[in-house]
């Protein structure tokens, strides 16, 4: 395991207070605000920590209410909706100064046999193709170097590679909303199914709304072209997978509109199994220096 992978599991990991009631910390004060990824994995592990081990979650659906403040702690509190025989169902409320920040609702199931079919895994390059965050950024000489810095710290502890250009590596000509992005974790991760849908829902965050970008030929913040922040986050686990193995992430929007934009997603397993399905919706404006 490397490094940086140790440091990601360490901050998504959380200290409990009392019962159903956790405290969890941020990687850093010196960027503005907190990861919108680290506070819904956070939710979840707290979510998590309250439902017994064999009945992994099967859906999340989340409110990013506020921004969060990196420089102090966040409080989760869980409460038990229910616990029934199939399905166990958990709140999370995420506060920071006294006001929440966050909010979602998990669903956890315990495994049983049904019926079988998924939408096939659309045709992707070989992720050992592809060039890696650091290769990539390496030419982008219009990033300033801050931008980059922050981009590989980011992403140090995954392996993130883009089919084709990201929204901020080729920018001013609109291209089709659709982007694939392969991803693992740098190094192994334990057996705990609960653990890989963690880290997963880290990574969600990171590329979703990139087709909206895409389709305006906006490089989003890292250029400076485009404001924005996560509204709502959705996700729903089909199938068992690992994220410390190769995972396609193919994003599409089909609608952008009033300051929004919405992008939608399928995650499938490298032999083409259909693991998950994400959707998010995020304030999208164009700066006010570019208005009429």
């Amino acid at each position: 395991m490397s490094q940086a992978l140790q440091d990601l599991l360490d901050l998504l990991d959380l200290e409990q207070i009392e019962e159903n009631i956790f405290r969890g910390r941020s990687r850093s004060a010196v960027v503005p605000r907190v990861f919108g990824g680290q506070v819904a994995a956070q939710a979840l592990v707290a979510a998590g920590r309250t439902v017994p081990e064999d009945r992994p979650p099967h859906s999340l659906h989340a409110y990013f209410l506020r921004i969060g403040d990196p420089g102090a702690p966040i409080v989760y509190t869980v409460d038990r909706l229910r616990d029934g025989r199939s399905f166990t169902t958990r709140r999370v409320v995420a506060v920071q100064h006294g006001q929440p920040i966050f909010g979602m609702s998990v669903s956890f199931q315990t495994y049983e046999e049904g019926m079988d079919h998924q939408t096939p895994m659309p045709p992707a390059p070989d992720p050992a193709t592809l060039p890696t965050s650091e290769e990539r950024l390496s030419g982008y000489g219009h990033l300033p170097p801050q931008v980059v810095e922050r981009f590989l710290e980011a992403r140090a502890a995954v392996d993130l590679r883009y089919v084709d250009e990201p929204p901020y590596g080729r920018f001013g000509e609109p291209r089709a909303p659709h982007s694939q992005v392969w991803f693992r974790t740098n190094g192994k991760l334990a057996d705990d199914p609960l653990q890989h849908i963690v880290l997963a829902t880290y990574v969600s965050d990171m590329t979703l709304l990139d087709s909206v970008l895409l389709a305006h030929g906006r490089g989003g913040w890292a250029v400076g072209d485009v404001v924005g922040a996560s509204l709502d986050h959705a996700m729903w686990f089909h199938r068992p997978f690992r994220a410390d193995e190769w995972l396609l992430y193919d994003q599409e929007s089909p609608s952008a509109y009033g300051g929004r934009g919405l992008g939608q997603a399928r995650i499938y397993t490298q032999d083409g199994r259909l693991a998950i399905t994400v959707i998010q919706e995020g304030v999208v404006r164009i700066p006010r220096t570019e208005a009429p």
